[in-house]
């Protein structure tokens, strides 16, 4: 098994349960782990036996634009769509973190965690 892993993504989105949240939008950071089989390109240097991370890429974004009340919802929704687009996946770990929350305290971020 290999890992491609997407690392420190970082989006300004609307996402929050809040009016301003889905107003003003806010920093949020994106790190995921794909585990698939990259054998063939370890052995050709062809991106064709691998899974090409600008269109992961590409597809987060695509969810990052859409809007939504719950970051656990949004996790849902990258999943998703990333195994429906890229079969030779065989697990995601999905972390999603919301930088500088609106909580009443000092927090740097609150994050989720899916792992499938």
């Amino acid at each position: 098994m290999h890992k491609i892993l997407l690392e420190n993504l970082i989006f300004h989105a609307y996402h929050g349960v809040f009016e301003e949240e889905q107003t003003i939008g806010g920093k949020f950071e994106i790190n995921i782990e794909l585990d698939t089989d990259f054998s063939e390109s370890m052995e050709t240097d062809a991106l064709e036996g691998t899974i090409d991370y600008s269109k992961v890429y590409d597809l987060i974004a695509q969810e990052m634009d859409k809007k939504s009340k719950l970051i656990e919802h949004l996790g849902k929704r990258i999943v998703d769509v990333l195994y429906t687009n890229f079969k030779e996946i065989k697990f995601i770990r999905l972390k999603i973190s919301k930088l500088n929350p609106p909580v009443s305290g000092e927090i740097g971020r609150v994050s989720i965690v899916i792992e499938e």
